[in-house]
């Protein structure tokens, strides 16, 4: 089994790079999905019906406030009447004047154009007022001015709404459905109303009144309707005497239909949509409470279509994740082809450093980050031998330290890192990071290499090491903070390149990365002195020994992990050989709490 197992293991080791790209892709994406599939079928499949069915509720949801929106316009059409001087004089004051006096005045005439107002363009299709009246204002129905508006209450009479008023007195106001109405009610005025009982005061007797505002049932039957999506599904309306005062459709209605109290209790019970069995068939009901009357909206979706609905989502899913795969596999391939093949050659190229300095490549013909990567390479290699040949012309100690520094940095151990870390990324399929490494160690390259002379700016040196510590970071998971707080003022004065670098790679290496957390952060600040600039940087790694401390600036120790320091030496030599005695670095450490370096330099603005 053991050597089964080994001889898998490299047969997949030498695989080539673009095959190992799709097999990891296939693994990632394609087996996942399947076992996910396999395994949770069944859960999925709920979550799909419950999905369903939740999109559904919402729909449902949304009804119930347009029944309440066009209830209170009615509500608000029957305020505006009651609202009237001609009614609030009729009606809630005793009355003495004459039929004709009342029939003739301005405020029946204003009386009747508020009411050919409201019913004009509105949901209201018309307005009676039944009164008992005396004998002697029965003429108040013959005039001109409330003829179509005041009626006498014998016709009203042998409908059932008046026969609920009658058995019930103490019933307020009512909203009335189809049935509730005569027929000659619907004919002329509409297929509901909403009443109210009056009373008319005339000399010291009352007369019964009712107003009745009219109103079409298709207004409430099209909303009903119009959010209802699934097949087989219906919407109703019931009031508290088990009648159905709308329906989306007359015939469902009837067949899962429930009575008042059940749907109620049901609504006092649970917001959401329930399982119930009606007729043996399984159906999920909804139940929402309108305002202001005593109607309950009833929703009733069926569970066959609903599977069925939920089955064709499923395929659709399927389907869509299919073509997905299909068309993922292919632009994978084309993706790792592109961008393992020319990282190969790259790699390849830069392993020579191993047997002799770089050479050139040639140039290439796509300038994508790896073109640039190229470019850069081919930058740094030209630049690498303009470097050696003016470091053999320099004097002794400053070409010693100088190109020991710029050696430290342009360590092809950490160009090599860096580029194993962007093919373990191609392997993982991580596309966007390959860009954003490619750009930084390019950017970061140009940035050491950039100009002839050895001297920069502050602000490209802070750019410099940012690049540096976001490389690191891709390496070690982000573990590594970087904080600089430098005076804008400061930016463009000049430094020696590649001051900052060595410093804070010692800080990582020998300091944040030997705490057991391996992650820490560094801060960067600085401030003119008098004529000189100092640039502080600290970080909370594991600190120097004082034994170590007294010798890290004598190019003779060694760090407590095991290194040499040569870099950090390198960076204090070139400045006190530039500069003078008085400028270079000043270590100060506290073991198990962190490290800070002090860089002293004259301040000189960039030329």
């Amino acid at each position: 089994m053991r050597a089964l197992w080994r001889r898998f293991k490299n047969g997949y080791l030498n695989l080539r790079l673009q095959t190992k790209f799709t097999i990891a892709l296939i693994s990632i994406v394609v087996l996942p999905a399947f076992l996910t599939v396999f395994l949770f079928y069944g859960k999925l499949y709920n979550m799909v019906v419950s999905n369903t069915i939740r999109q559904e509720q919402d729909a449902s949801a949304k009804t119930a406030p347009l029944i309440e929106r066009t209830m209170d316009t009615i509500l608000a059409t029957t305020r505006n009447i009651t609202g009237q001087t001609f009614f609030q004089e009729l009606f809630y004051m005793p009355v003495s004047d004459s039929a004709k006096e009342l029939a003739s005045s301005n405020h029946a005439i204003d009386f009747k154009n508020a009411i050919r107002r409201l019913t004009t363009d509105s949901i209201v299709t018309d307005v009676r007022i039944y009164v008992d009246f005396p004998e002697e204002l029965e003429t108040l129905d013959d005039d001109p001015n409330t003829e179509n508006i005041l009626a006498p209450i014998s016709q009203a009479k042998g409908t059932y709404w008046y026969g609920i008023f009658q058995g019930n007195r103490e019933n307020q106001e009512m909203f009335c459905p189809s049935f509730y109405l005569g027929s000659q009610e619907k004919k002329n005025y509409g297929d509901m109303a909403y009443i109210c009982p009056l009373s008319l005061y005339y000399h010291s007797n009352a007369y019964k009144a009712y107003l009745a505002v009219y109103f079409s049932d298709s207004k409430l039957n099209s909303i009903l309707s119009d959010n209802l999506s699934l097949e087989g599904s219906v919407s109703y309306i019931v009031n508290e005497r088990d009648a159905i005062v709308a329906t989306s459709d007359q015939s469902l209605s009837g067949i899962y239909r429930l009575d008042y109290d059940t749907i109620k209790e049901s609504f006092m019970s649970s917001n959401n949509f329930i399982e119930r069995n009606i007729l043996d068939t399984k159906v999920y009901a909804g139940f929402y409470s309108i305002s202001n009357t005593d109607w309950f909206m009833v929703t009733i979706l069926p569970a066959p279509p609903l599977i069925h609905e939920s089955n064709h989502l499923m395929l659709q899913i399927a389907l869509l994740y299919a073509g997905f795969l299909v068309l993922a596999l292919i632009f994978a391939n084309v993706l790792a082809h592109s961008i393992t093949g020319r990282l190969s050659s790259v790699i390849r190229q830069m392993q020579t450093v191993r047997h002799g300095p770089p050479t050139p490549m040639e140039s290439p013909q796509a300038h994508d980050e790896i073109g640039d990567l190229i470019d850069t390479y081919n930058y740094m290699t030209r630049k690498m031998y303009e470097l050696m040949e003016k470091q053999a012309k320099a004097a002794e100690d400053l070409r010693i330290a100088e190109f020991n520094s710029l050696q430290a940095q342009i360590n092809p151990h950490f160009l090599y890192n860096t580029m194993d870390m962007i093919n373990w990324m191609a392997l993982q399929g991580q596309t966007e990071e390959i860009s954003h490494a490619v750009q930084s160690l390019s950017r970061f390259y140009k940035l050491t290499l950039s100009r002839k002379k050895g001297i920069s700016t502050i602000a490209r040196e802070l750019e410099h090491v940012t690049i540096y510590v976001q490389l690191q970071n891709m390496r070690y998971h982000d573990s590594i903070e970087l904080i600089t707080d430098i005076p804008d003022e400061l930016s463009e004065y000049q430094i020696p390149k590649l001051t900052l670098q060595p410093v804070v790679e010692n800080s990582i290496l020998h300091g944040i990365l030997e705490k057991e957390s391996k992650s820490g952060t560094i801060v960067i600040t600085g401030w003119m002195e008098n004529e000189d600039i100092v640039l502080l940087i600290s970080d909370d790694g594991v600190g120097i020994p004082p034994e170590i401390l007294s010798t890290i600036l004598s190019g003779k120790g060694n760090s407590q992990s095991g290194g040499t320091n040569i870099a950090v030496y390198n960076t204090h030599r070139r400045l006190q050989i530039l500069y003078g005695k008085d400028y270079g670095l000043i270590y100060s450490s506290n073991p198990g709490e962190g490290t800070e370096v002090e860089i002293r330099f004259p301040a000189h603005r960039e030329e």
